[in-house]
């Protein structure tokens, strides 16, 4: 175990390593291919300690014990993004109370959930009180109405016992709530069997009235228990763990499942400290939330059950596991599982947490993306960093996207006010730098971007129009009309210089240049030999990462297109006679080669260029391509 302290001997960050010199080896290397975060941990570092432990169960519980200690500035923390609400009963006050609670546990109390939404349990809790006429009111109302000798409106509509008028006494009222408590602790199959048992015995008693209350609760109870869906139908106790990230920061979601049922679900989104896989956010996640969960539990009912399940399921193991289980053990005070889920409801259900985390990764991304003070600083920090002129209200970025140098195309997004303008995007087919790499791919893009942007400007200007950057005669803007303020290259120093150098050739010097490479999120400057490197929680940095992720997805998009319409039209290489252009037709008319197998000879000669012989040659050609492959797997 070994802890950074900085010049103040304060604690910036704990961590734990079975060789301490190959850890600080790998720490103190070369700055620039550090991740940022640790690039600053160790910038601002002044001095390291460390302890020997035995085992690797020893060191995870020191290492949590030191986070919770010493709250180091450079360690995740998983802290709720929000307070999640939960259902509290005060099992230590005379007359226990059901209420919605938000913070950290007290001890006497026990608690349901977290729930995603307050008004879940509101709802769940109004079904259960038909059932569990339990006391939900604050202990103002309830002297209160002890002292008028008349019980509030849920006691008149029998969704409250009415303690506070003595309509029970302390001791049944405890015995609804502990009813209660045992519903929601999963005991609903005695629960319903009981209630079912008493509508037969006041049937058969002829107290009718009594069977139909009893029939409506356990309508009641059916209804609450439908709000719970069943996931795993052998009674699993389990908390399943998944992850979405990138380089800077991950969401983390948690399903807890009792009983084989959802029973509460969590989620976060952190600042990865360093570079973190997925198997060492899942031993940091473990060790924190667990190890904080364990210090919170001070309920001192035994049937509440412990914090830790039966089973964990994470997407990936991590390089400890078996040290991790064991200390999860310890807490449990019986065996836990840790596993990855292979096959069968626990995987699918592991497939739905994982989507869940993308999904509220992609929010908060969107949620930072959409706000205005967020991207007014964003585009502020660009020009201080970069020591802009002004700050880039219209930035474009290129990207290029290949695989082994075939089908090799670009693409170009543009973002204005650090919003994405999509109907300015544009894509390039890249012909004559395809196979000299990627320095002279940005080249060739830079080029033809920047030549349609002169050309245009000329023609604007000749044309003496009011509006030169709109098409006179459909009113709608020229393709490459306006110019951007910074044009960012996916790459580093040399894609960034090739790209300043086309528009040194072009004559076009109020445009901005600068390269993003992806590993470190270094920014480089033409002709610079050291990076820009922008703080990590930077909006700047965020915006600039956003940039290159959408250029990148639409280059993908696009070469994915163009890659399977070349695989598509080769099909047709067999057809004699049949050349690029009417093969490409064919497939553009048709869709697929696949529907263009099912078409008839009448519907393939419609296609502009086709007659009747080229049509039959082409049904002929596939019809034989098709046989063949059949014959072939009837032969095997």
């Amino acid at each position: 175990m070994y802890k950074f302290r900085d010049a103040t001997k304060r604690v910036i960050y704990v961590g734990k390593a079975k060789s301490l010199r190959s850890r600080l080896n790998s720490y103190f290397a070369d700055l620039s291919g550090l991740h940022p975060r640790t690039r600053q941990m160790v910038t601002t570092a002044a001095s390291v300690e460390w302890t020997v432990v035995a085992t690797e169960v020893e060191a995870l519980q020191l290492e949590y014990n030191w986070i919770k200690e010493f709250d180091p500035r450079f360690n995740v923390r998983y802290r709720d993004d929000k307070s999640y609400p939960m259902l509290a009963v005060t099992l230590t006050e005379e007359f226990p109370r059901l209420h919605v609670y938000r913070g950290a546990r007290k001890k006497g109390v026990r608690y349901f959930g977290p729930y995603a939404h307050a008004w879940a349990i509101r709802e769940t809790l109004d079904l259960l009180l038909r059932v569990f006429p339990a006391r939900t009111c604050s202990a103002g109302v309830f002297r209160r109405h002890g002292q008028i000798g008349r019980p509030c409106l849920l006691g008149y509509i029998d969704k409250c016992s009415a303690p506070c008028v003595g309509r029970v006494s302390a001791d049944e009222h405890r015995e609804i709530v502990e009813d209660f408590c045992d519903f929601l602790a999963g005991k609903t199959d005695v629960m319903i069997k009981r209630l079912e048992n008493e509508m037969a015995a006041a049937s058969e008693e002829l107290e009718f009235e009594r069977a139909a209350r009893l029939r409506d609760d356990l309508g009641a109870l059916r209804r609450a228990m439908e709000k719970q869906a069943v996931v795993l139908g052998d009674g699993t106790d389990a908390d399943v763990v998944a992850f979405a990230h990138d380089d800077l920061e991950a969401a983390v979601q948690v399903f807890h499942v009792r009983g084989g049922r959802v029973r509460g679900q969590r989620g976060w989104v952190i600042d990865k400290a360093e570079e973190m896989d997925v198997p060492a956010l899942v031993d940091h996640f473990l060790t924190q939330f667990y190890g904080d969960e364990a210090d919170l539990d001070a309920r001192d009912d035994v049937d509440a059950g412990p914090v830790v399940p039966r089973e964990v399921l994470v997407p990936e193991l991590p390089a400890d596991a078996d040290a991790v289980a064991e200390w999860l053990t310890g807490l449990r005070g019986s065996r836990v599982q840790l596993r990855v889920p292979q096959r069968g409801d626990k995987k699918a259900l592991a497939e739905t947490v994982q989507r869940n985390a993308g999904e509220a990764f992609t929010q908060h991304k969107l949620r930072r993306a959409g706000d205005l003070t967020a991207r007014s600083a964003a585009l502020t920090e660009l020009q201080e960093f970069l020591a802009l002129d002004t700050a880039p209200l219209r930035i474009e970025c290129i990207d290029i996207s290949h695989i082994q140098g075939s089908d090799v195309v670009a693409s170009l997004v543009v973002f204005e006010d650090g919003l994405a303008r999509k109907s300015e995007y544009r894509r390039f087919a890249l012909r004559e730098a395809a196979e000299e790499g990627d320095v002279a791919s940005i080249a060739e893009v830079v080029r033809r971007r920047f030549s349609r942007y002169l050309k245009e400007t000329a023609e604007g200007a000749a044309e003496d129009s009011a509006k030169p950057g709109l098409d006179p005669e459909t009113g709608r803007p020229k393709k490459f009309a306006y110019p951007p303020n910074l044009l960012v290259v996916d790459g580093a120093g040399p894609q960034a210089t090739a790209a300043a150098d086309v528009l040194a050739e072009l004559g076009i010097t109020d445009i901005s240049v600068i390269g993003l490479a992806k590993r470190l999120e270094e920014v480089w400057l033409p002709a610079d030999p050291d990076p820009v490197i922008l703080p990590r929680t930077s909006e700047g940095l965020y915006l600039l990462q956003r940039l290159r992720d959408e250029a990148h997805r639409f280059a993908i998009t696009y070469h994915r297109e163009k890659r399977s319409k070349r695989l598509q039209a080769s099909e047709l290489d067999s057809v004699p006679g049949l050349g690029q252009a009417r093969r490409t037709a064919l497939i553009k008319h048709f869709g697929s080669v696949k529907r263009l197998k099912q078409a008839r000879i009448e519907e393939i000669e419609a296609v502009p260029g086709f007659g009747r012989r080229t049509a039959e040659a082409v049904v002929a050609a596939l019809a034989g391509e098709s046989g063949a492959s059949n014959g072939t797997q009837a032969g095997e």
